[in-house]
Formats: C-alpha cells, structure tokens, sequence
C-alpha cells in the first residue's frame, strides 16, 4: 500500500480547504517510514482492531490497516471525518476494515466492541485528559502508543521524585506501565510544530482497586499536586476537612505527613484512598 506523502497531504488539505488549527492540535504526519515505526513499534497482535484518536487525513490510519488492523478512527472535525473513508477507498483498504466517528473524543462513551489498543497522534493540547477519558471509559484496553509532546510523554512515564512526576504520572500508572518507546522528528509534520515529540506506550496490568476506590485516589492526587509545594498535611486539609484530619489520615495509612505529592508513588496513594474510605466508613 502507498502510503500518504508531503504533497498528496497538502493537496488532499487543499481540496477540502481544511488549514491545521492549534483549537484541534492539528499536525499531519507526512513521513510513511515514521508512520510503520509506529505501527510496529504499537507490538498489536496479528489482525487486532485499535481505536484512533484524530486520525486526521489518514496518514497512521492507512499504516495500520496496511498491516490489517481494523480501525475505529474518532475525528472531531467534520471535513477529515467525511473524507476519511474515501481516502482508504482509494488506496485499496477492503470495505468493513474502517469504522470513522465523527466526534470529540472526550464524549465518546461506546463503541461497538470492547476496545484493546489505542494507537494515535494524539492532538497535543488535550492528549492528557484523552488518554485518563479512554482509560476510564474502556477498561478492556491493553496497550496504548500514542504520539504527544516530548514534555507530555516525559510526564506521563515518569517516576516518583522526577521535577516532571506529577498528576498524569499518577493517574496513567493505575491502568498499567508507561514507558517512552521512541523519539519523532518535528521534521515529519505538516505544518512542523515547535516542540518535539515522543512515543509513549503502556502496557496494561491488573487495576489497584474497583471504581470508588480509583476515584478516591485520584481526589487526593489531586489534592497532593494542587498544591505541589506543600506537604500531604497541608494540601490534604480541604479534602480530609482540616489540616489536623489530614495529618490524621496520613497517619493511619502509614505515610509521613510531611511528605509531598512528589514523593509518593502510586501505591502509596491507593493506601491513602483505601484509608481515606475506611474513614468515611466507605469500603
């Protein structure tokens, strides 16, 4: 399968008057040899279905069904969406293999099969909270690659007492182990940003906790990052009622009150969730 070029990006962009806007973090991939490293750096089983999120003017979406990965394609703007089937069609995908939803990402809420994989060049102003929506919505999801920001991608995948270690890191860890698998020239971009970008990936693994207790824990972390530069004693307080509450809370679940957000990894926030619950009387 040829894959999208330079020109056929721009010509396909001109035909549809569609101009990249930063409202939607509207970058196209240009570089086929770019988009094959990340379907295979994605590792998906042979034939499994992702999920894509702003797969734009097709450039990733017509790599991964180059490799016979069914894709259910989520694109917020309603030329691209449109266009979308269209331009596999002409490039010899097989009817049936492309599902195209034309919506904002953050309200999808069903799709028709319990997603696995989410394989994506994630617009980068709401690549965060696309990633925690499709987390929480669909749990059946085992592996995620996406393409965001380099800062972005450090910030998820890092570890505890990092300067990046923050809210995302937190969070992204509940569903399983982040890495960055993987480094992409801003050269490959249409029109080229002035940030660098990163691959990111997770590997899945088995949740903490049920639903209540997630979302205990993700009040506290954040709680603890709200205010990043005080202790668990005072950035807890809101939450716990006083400061004297949240030194007790810490206390019971055997953490230094004194200690900050930073410092903590993310067991020690579900033991503070599990017994913020218990003294609440929540289970």
């Amino acid at each position: 399968m040829t894959l999208l070029g330079a020109t056929e990006i721009r010509a396909l962009a001109e035909r549809l008057d569609v101009s990249p806007t930063k409202k939607w973090g509207q970058n196209f991939v240009h570089d086929a040899n770019t988009v094959r490293k990340i379907v295979t750096a994605a590792k998906l089983d042979p034939g499994e279905a992702v999920v894509e999120v702003g797969p734009g003017l097709g450039s990733l979406t017509l790599g991964l069904l180059e490799q016979g990965h069914p894709v259910t394609a989520i694109e917020i703007d309603p030329r691209l969406a449109a266009e979308l089937s269209a331009t596999t069609e002409t490039h010899g995908v097989a009817a049936g293999m492309l599902t195209v939803i034309q919506a904002d990402a953050l309200a999808v809420t069903e799709l028709h099969a319990g997603p696995t994989a989410v394989v994506a060049n994630l617009p980068y102003n709401v690549s965060v909270p696309v990633l925690i929506h499709l987390l929480e919505t669909f749990p059946t999801i085992r592996r995620v690659l996406v393409m965001v920001q380099a800062e972005v991608g450090h910030r998820i995948a890092a570890d505890p007492g990092s300067k990046v270690y923050g809210v995302p890191s937190v969070k992204a860890a509940w569903w399983g182990d982040w890495n960055v698998e993987g480094t992409v020239s801003r050269r490959v971009f249409w029109p080229e940003p002035n940030v660098d970008s990163v691959l990111v990936g997770m590997t899945a693994r088995a949740t903490p906790g049920d639903e209540p207790l997630r979302r205990r824990t993700f009040a506290i972390v954040d709680a603890a990052f709200g205010q990043r530069r005080k202790t668990l004693r005072q950035a807890l307080s809101a939450l716990a009622g006083s400061t004297t509450a949240a030194a007790d809370l810490c206390e019971a679940a055997g953490i230094d009150s004194g200690a900050r957000g930073e410092q903590l990894t993310l067991d020690q926030f579900v033991i503070l969730g599990q017994t913020h619950g218990t003294l609440l009387g929540k289970v």
